[in-house]
């Protein structure tokens, strides 16, 4: 008999998942701001700006060399026969990006409108061999909705990321603190995964397993390359265009609207994909309207939120030498919520392994995106590039995914009306947020008041109908799972 601890509901594991997960964001990525507002003010906006020029070519490298391998294992289980074979696939692939992008460091930093980022970008290309060898770990956590463990693993990375971005900081290292420090951090985090699963690296080849992990993770890694690009380009528009120093601006701006990206959206993600893999068709459609619904709009709130307290969260966060970062968060904000669901289609359509639509999707995006970002950066400056995301996002993004999601059984109009429903809030929300925070001069207190004012109305109009959302789900979830089978093994200790 199957011992009950590994055999339950899925929904019960993606509830409690989605629970750690949720907290695990939320704790970061407030660890991760306060750092970054400390180092905001410990650098000046040119060495931020550096930094931000290495992150950007750490970020599209990174988004090829992951292979969609992980993704591959949580979707078809069995991780225990192809687990060798991944990690062979990843690791060699990771070498030979990080070896191009060290030779390459220096013109790409030209390119990108700053030279002096090429040493931070050549210690950087490190953490590409470090995500690589965790690719096997990393999925077996994901499969059995283990995130009360990802979350020790993150918060132990977090924390040594904290104390060496510091010290080297104050050290006088600069821009190259930051670069040191993720690689520090990414180190803690692949050991303390292969720790906590009991694994150790495995080498093999099995031409068999190779053939399907690349059939189907090329068009994911080509698609999670296209949309670091479609996610980077206003990045190159704003650097090439305006140099470091707006660069810096705007980089803090897109950080701060993606927010609800960075922590709901990555905590739904994890869930979303074996939750999505383990479930028949109907259901998974039935589940994609609804935690459309459900995720739209909680990050709608947060998207509401800081679109109409921009001009005071970004002085009082980073300083009034920021100021300017208000224009661009404005409009991002609410491509911030949009993101959410768009990354919510397309986890559903990799657990359906349509990672080819994908692609198709990016594509689209990213052909529409490049002269929207120039327009909107020349005619109205920061605002124009913030807002170009949304007018995107909403004209060619949406469509495209809705298209994508219908040839896989989903019901492009469900999703569309869950996704109409806490619109109806937006505009007496902002109205109430940004009225009550302009009667106070304080800055805290209009935060605070604006940011109440603008939450209660907003919940008091989508709470209800939100609960009955979240009920439905909770009845399409209610399926067993056994994560024995997943793994392909009688015990995890197995793998190893």
């Amino acid at each position: 008999m199957t011992a009950p601890e590994a055999t339950t509901t899925i929904g019960a594991k993606a509830r409690r998942g989605f629970a750690w997960s949720t907290v695990g964001s939320l704790v970061l990525r407030v660890g991760n701001f306060g750092v970054g507002i400390i180092m905001a003010r410990l650098l000046a906006p040119e060495q931020f700006g550096v930094f931000a020029v290495a992150l950007t070519v750490q970020t599209i490298v990174l988004a090829f060399v992951e292979m969609g391998l992980t993704a591959d294992l949580v979707r078809l289980g069995n991780i225990r026969a192809r687990a060798a074979t991944a990690t062979t696939v990843a690791v060699g692939l990771a070498l030979i990006f990080a070896t191009a992008m060290a030779l390459l460091a220096g013109p790409m930093s030209e390119a990108l409108g700053a030279g002096q980022a090429a040493p931070v970008v050549r210690v950087m290309s490190i953490t590409l061999v470090l995500s690589a060898l965790a690719t096997v770990p990393h999925a077996i956590l994901q499969t059995g909705f283990r995130q009360s463990a990802q979350f020790a693993v993150d918060g132990s990375g977090l924390l040594v990321n904290t104390v060496a971005v510091l010290s080297l900081a104050l050290l006088g290292f600069g821009a190259m603190s930051l670069a040191l420090a993720s690689v520090l951090s990414l180190a803690t985090t692949c050991v303390l995964q292969y720790v906590i699963t009991h694994t150790r690296p495995r080498f093999g080849f099995d031409r068999e397993v190779a053939t399907q992990l690349i059939r189907f993770g090329l068009p994911l890694a080509l698609a999670n390359l296209l949309s670091w690009v479609v996610m980077n380009v206003d990045y190159v528009v704003v650097g090439w265009h305006s140099g470091p120093i707006i660069l810096g601006t705007y980089v803090l701006a897109f950080n701060m609207a993606s927010w609800p990206m960075s922590s709901l959206g990555l905590a739904l993600r994890v869930v979303a994909l074996p939750g999505f893999s383990q479930l028949d068709d109907k259901r998974r459609s039935a589940g994609l309207s609804l935690a459309a619904g459900l995720s739209f709009t909680l990050a709608l709130l947060a998207g509401v939120l800081l679109s109409s307290l921009a001009s005071v969260v970004i002085p009082f966060v980073y300083g009034d030498k920021w100021q300017a970062a208000a224009q661009a968060l404005a409009g991002l904000a609410f491509f911030g919520a949009l993101r959410v669901v768009f990354d919510l289609m397309a986890t559903y359509l990799i657990a359906a392994g349509a990672t080819r639509a994908v692609l198709v999707v990016q594509v689209l995006w990213l052909l529409a995106l490049g002269p929207a970002m120039v327009i909107g950066l020349d005619r109205w400056g920061l605002a124009g590039a913030g807002w170009a995301h949304v007018v995107i996002g909403v004209g060619i993004a949406l469509p495209a995914y809705l298209l994508a999601v219908r040839s896989r059984g989903a019901r492009p109009l469900a999703i569309l009306k869950n996704m109409a429903v806490p619109l109806i809030a937006v505009a007496p929300a902002m109205f109430a947020g940004y009225q009550i925070s302009e009667l106070f001069d304080m800055r805290l207190l209009a935060l605070l008041s604006g940011g109440l004012a603008a939450s209660a109305v907003y919940l008091g109009i989508v709470f209800l109908w939100a609960r009955r959302l979240l009920r439905r789900m909770r009845a399409v979830m209610d399926v067993e799972h056994d994560e024995e089978k997943q793994l392909g093994e009688p015990k995890l200790a197995a793998i190893a």
